[in-house]
């Protein structure tokens, strides 16, 4: 999941200096769970965006907005509306901010911050699980990511710098190297501890990326 909060509604109004007529477009997935851009969220927007002299020619939830193809049927369905529109607010994360201006081809506001991919603890409470490096090494770690858990990134741990199971980072951190031992220590696979892992091989995740999945084959 992609989670987001909601830009400070004094920037939102700056980025809409000057501008009249507003599209909001909502997310019916990540954002809606985040409570970032879900069909409450889309209306206290709108609101509030009228109360500060705004003119919302519509407010739509897109399933998802970082679907191209979504965007683009939304686009057609919407063109007479979307016309009127001098921007689009996007109430999703920057990829579907992105897909946004992609598919209708509007200037594109985003009304959050995207801040990691992480898991739905319960609701409201999100934790970072994954920083998208394109090179996996979760079966080897007892599932959890030393790219994430570990502040320092190292492939190889714990380093000196662990006390009390907490990373020298800072005390509300666990060591993430320790995560991966008392895990590893519950299945059984500690000697995956001696294995040393080779650098992070920061090539698969060069910037910008592009994944073609052959439909077919039902691979990449």
């Amino acid at each position: 999941m992609i989670i987001t909060k909601q830009k400070p509604i004094d920037e939102i109004l700056k980025y809409l200096e000057g501008v009249k007529n507003v599209f909001i477009a909502g997310c019916a997935q990540c954002a809606t769970v985040c409570k970032t851009g879900g069909e409450d969220e889309v209306k206290k927007m709108e609101e509030l965006l009228k109360g500060h002299g705004k003119n919302i020619v519509a407010t739509e939830i897109w399933d998802p907005p970082c679907h191209l193809l979504e965007v683009k049927k939304r686009a057609r369905d919407n063109i007479a509306v979307l016309d009127k529109a001098d921007v689009i607010l996007s109430m999703s994360c920057g990829d579907g901010c992105f897909t946004i201006f992609h598919g209708t081809g509007k200037k594109v506001i985003p009304a959050t911050d995207t801040l990691f991919l992480g898991e739905a603890e319960r609701a409201g409470h999100f934790a970072e699980a994954c920083s998208l490096c394109g090179d996996c090494t979760l079966f080897m770690t007892g599932g959890y990511c030393p790219n994430t858990f570990c502040p320092k990134g190292l492939q190889n741990g714990p380093c000196g710098g662990v006390k009390d199971g907490k990373c020298e980072v800072s005390p509300d951190i666990d060591c993430g190297w320790l995560l991966i031992y008392n895990r590893l220590k519950d299945l059984g696979e500690l000697d995956k501890m001696k294995k040393v892992h080779p650098p992070k091989d920061h090539s698969k995740s060069i910037k910008p990326r592009k994944v073609v999945v052959d439909a077919a084959k039902k691979r990449i």
